[in-house]
């Protein structure tokens, strides 16, 4: 089975841990004065995440882990303080004395560490990566995040859906849409409402938008990872004509508000010429891109994650699909009746991922033309019913996972798993046999959300 999410949830009496996979969800019950629960990570190593995050939040003791450091708790964090049970209250906490966290390391002669981050230059949030190097040859790497911790899971309890949104689409800016698609899901799962085809397609497309940019400027960054600047300038340039389309379609650039019940009109002909000449440009681009051998010379063979190794760590999106896994939320009738066609390269190193990324953005052109309508209209959903609601969306960067239960209709417990909580976990698979001047360029192929993780 693959691990998809594992989160913990304070009852009465009792913490309810949920595990949820591709086949089932299984909930077990631990004690809340002397909380156990045994690891999952010796075989999914991703559940490590999870655990760690687990007792952090909730001081839930996870036997037989094979890593028991505090993950979003930094080196002042107090011990003892838990800040996601129900009793705790307070809007702050005094820093406590400071505990170095060690990182992992190998040992040996001339082997030494290589310390990037957590504060990197530009706009990047915080994020640290430890590096075990004999020269320029890595020999390990460890990605450590959660410098935030924006306390969104304990923000959230006690509001009603309505006034969650504006939180949830603001999560991971680059998934805005993808995150407001799965808010939606629950909306209509908790009020009992359908959408209307009209008002389907129209998301879809919106959510094809964000892929598309998103797709866009990896396209670009990733030969310029590689010293290929070029392709930066180009790509970027059709990044930025899609976002102004994408304010166009819905109001703003990144897509915030965009997903609702409202009525909305589309210029159809607008759009679909937009399409047109964007397909031709990306043609172009492909035909460019693919006649220069040196930038090949790069990608082919460098941040191989082999398929056993995607599979074992539970893997998504983009880089899973490049690893040969069949894995895509948008498998399903709809989406293939829109021209939805899978997307999977073999290789498994930066050049699969790139050329996923490639195909992807064509076969949203498609889908795209097939999702463009005139007009949908509103639609009012009915009063939420209190229950535990989930909802599965494609994100540009892999599959998201949101859970939400409601009681007294209001949040008791939001819990999301952005794909990248699962793609970080494999990053330092595809290191060794590469030197560390190809870390930008393997980390850029990923595309993995910063923001997502750290809640």
């Amino acid at each position: 089975m693959r691990l998809i999410a594992r989160y913990a949830r304070e009852l009465a009496d009792t913490y309810e841990i949920v595990t949820v996979w591709d086949e089932k969800t299984q909930r077990e019950q631990t004690s809340k004065t002397d909380p156990h629960i045994a690891t999952l990570s010796r075989r999914h190593p991703a559940a490590i995440w999870f655990e760690r995050k687990m007792h952090d939040d909730f001081g839930i003791v996870i036997d037989d882990a094979f890593d028991n450091r505090p993950m979003v708790h930094q080196e002042r964090f107090p011990k003892g303080v838990h800040p996601m049970q129900k009793s705790f209250h307070e809007n702050s906490i005094e820093e406590a004395d400071y505990m170095p966290y060690k990182y992992e390391a190998i040992g040996g002669d001339g082997v030494f560490e290589v310390a990037v981050g957590p504060i990197h230059a530009g706009i990047i949030e915080p994020g640290h990566f430890q590096f075990s190097q004999a020269g320029e040859d890595i020999l390990h790497q460890e990605v450590r995040h959660f410098y935030k911790y924006r306390a969104i899971e304990k923000m959230l309890e006690g509001k009603t859906l309505e006034e969650a949104k504006p939180v949830i689409e603001r999560i991971s800016g680059n998934e805005s849409i993808a995150y407001q698609s799965a808010w939606r899901d629950i909306v209509l799962e908790a009020t009992g409402t359908q959408l209307p085809e009209a008002n389907r397609r129209y998301h879809a497309l919106l959510l094809e938008m964000e892929r598309l940019i998103h797709h866009l400027t990896d396209l670009g960054f990733i030969p310029n990872d590689a010293g290929f600047g070029a392709a930066l300038a180009f790509a970027s340039r059709l990044a930025e004509e899609a976002r102004r389309m994408l304010r166009t379609l819905c109001g703003h650039r990144f897509g915030f508000g965009a997903i609702d019940f409202e009525a909305h009109t589309l210029v159809r002909e607008v759009f679909l010429a937009y399409l047109e000449a964007l397909e031709k440009e990306v043609a172009f681009f492909e035909a460019w891109i693919l006649d220069i051998p040196s930038l090949w010379d790069r990608f082919d063979t460098t941040g191989i994650l082999k398929k056993e190794k995607a599979v074992k760590y539970d893997t998504v999106g983009v880089v899973a699909r490049a690893s040969g896994l069949g894995l895509d939320c948008r498998n399903n009738d709809f989406y293939r009746a829109h021209g939805f066609q899978m997307q999977i390269q073999q290789s498994a190193d930066v050049s699969a991922r790139f050329m996923v990324r490639l195909k992807e953005v064509q076969n949203s052109i498609t889908m795209m033309r097939h999702f463009s309508m005139d007009r949908c209209e509103g639609v009012t959903p009915g009063s939420a019913k209190d229950g535990t609601y989930e909802a599965f969306v494609e994100s540009s960067l892999g599959e998201l996972y949101m859970s939400v239960t409601l009681q007294n209709g209001v949040i008791d417990r939001f819990f999301v798993r952005d794909p990248s909580f699962m793609n970080w976990q494999a990053l330092h698979l595809m290191m060794p046999n590469n030197i560390i001047a190809d870390f930008p360029l393997i980390n850029k192929s990923c595309d993995l959300s910063y923001a997502g993780n750290d809640l």
